[in-house]
């Protein structure tokens, strides 16, 4: 009963997919860019857009009224009703000084969003080149199966004549059971793979859908990493020269506090007891250079440069270590390459030899089914671990691209 089960899983899953749409892997990585993720950053971004646009208003003005000189009398013959208006113009210099501050945060932010975006990308295809992988399996699998089914139907005649013992009978059996639980995990990462893919493409979970199973194996061990062509793709080493380029725009900020602020203020006095009425006219500047006011963006100065000089051995080190990353995963990969093809060319052609000897004597009955059996499983071991092997090549060259932030 639990063989039925399996194989009807199996049947649904089948015709599951065999309706779904097929993605090719450009086409995930388009949809991607649905991750609400990265719709967040784009959201900040225009919020950090929009605060930019206010960067050079001005105060409000101050208006006041009311009694001004006045002495303690109901009906005062002295002193006067003032109304007063006061409006501070803060120095233009300061203002476009944190206008670039402001608008330099959103190109901070859409690296940041790049660096996500990246990461994504690189999640993408691990699940995609994963689910590749598994496809074959599934195929591997599956004509193993067949090859046991006749192997199985073949044995059942011969012990009808007595040239089969139950026992090896029993041990095919087994072996084909052990198929069905491995199908069956197989379909089940497929799943998975689809939720997960799914859920970066911001797509219902649900959804099922086919891959292309040709994947093209690239020849990175080849390439020579150079640091500049680093600097100016990775995204989160511009996200550094763009907090360098931030900071400057901040010490910049800064440095405008020293420029002096000015100031109007009017008033007009209706006086009592019939004096003449007066009015107010005053000019003021602010002093910012005196010490006790200066102390503060000096100070900032300071620290500002300390900052970018961080920044700058941040950056420095972060291609340090890409470079190094690179170097590994260039001698991982063709060392993986020369694996897979010791599998292809070796390994799996002699184990295909040794099977159809096997099988050859068990037809000529000179041999048995066991060694038929254990040749099956053999091939099919060596061959799964041949997909392993390509399944590590896919997996290193995702990470190369991770590294050098290439769709």
């Amino acid at each position: 009963m639990k063989k039925y089960q399996i194989i009807l899983t199996g049947l649904v899953c089948a015709a599951t997919f065999a309706n779904a749409q097929r993605l090719s892997l450009d086409s995930v990585i388009a949809r991607v860019a649905a991750n609400p993720g990265l719709r967040a950053y784009d959201a900040k971004m225009s919020a950090q857009d929009a605060y930019a646009t206010g960067a050079k208003s001005l105060d409000a003005p101050k208006i006041s009224a009311g009694q001004y000189q006045t002495p303690y009398q109901l009906n005062p013959n002295g002193g006067s009703f003032m109304i007063q208006a006061e409006q501070m113009f803060t120095n233009t210099g300061k203002l476009r000084a944190k206008e670039d501050y402001m608008k330099g945060l959103s190109k901070v932010t859409a690296e940041d969003k790049n660096y996500l975006k990246n990461q994504l990308i690189a999640q993408a295809k691990q699940y995609y080149y994963e689910r590749v992988v598994i496809e074959k399996k599934l195929a591997l699998l599956q004509n193993t199966k067949s090859l046991l089914e006749y192997m199985l139907k073949d044995a059942n005649i011969r012990l009808t004549y007595g040239k089969e013992k139950l026992s090896n009978i029993y041990k095919a059996k087994a072996e084909l059971y052990q198929l069905d639980n491995a199908l069956e995990q197989l379909n089940n990462d497929i799943s998975q793979k689809n939720i997960m893919l799914n859920t970066l493409m911001n797509r219902d979970k649900q959804t099922a859908f086919t891959v292309d199973t040709n994947v093209a194996v690239k020849n990175y061990e080849t390439t020579v990493t150079d640091t500049a062509s680093l600097a100016s793709t990775r995204s989160d080493i511009k996200g550094i020269s763009r907090n360098i380029d931030l900071q400057q725009l901040n010490a910049q900020m800064e440095y405008s506090k020293r420029k002096p602020d000015f100031g109007l203020q009017a008033a007009h006095m209706i006086s009592y007891g019939g004096f003449p009425n007066q009015y107010v006219l005053m000019a003021s500047v602010t002093i910012p250079i005196v010490p006790w006011a200066s102390k503060e963006y000096k100070a900032n100065l300071k620290g500002i440069r300390y900052e970018v000089e961080e920044l700058q051995q941040k950056k420095m080190d972060m291609l340090n270590q890409a470079a190094g990353q690179l170097a590994g995963l260039r001698i991982d990969m063709e060392s993986k390459k020369r694996q897979l093809k010791n599998y292809n060319q070796n390994i799996i052609p002699a184990l295909q030899n040794g099977y159809k000897t096997a099988l050859l004597a068990y037809d000529q009955n000179t041999g048995d089914l066991p060694s038929v059996l254990n040749g099956i499983k053999d091939l099919q071991t060596a061959r799964m671990e041949a997909l392993d092997r390509l399944q590590e090549l896919l997996t290193l060259q995702v990470a190369y691209e991770k590294e050098n932030e290439r769709y």
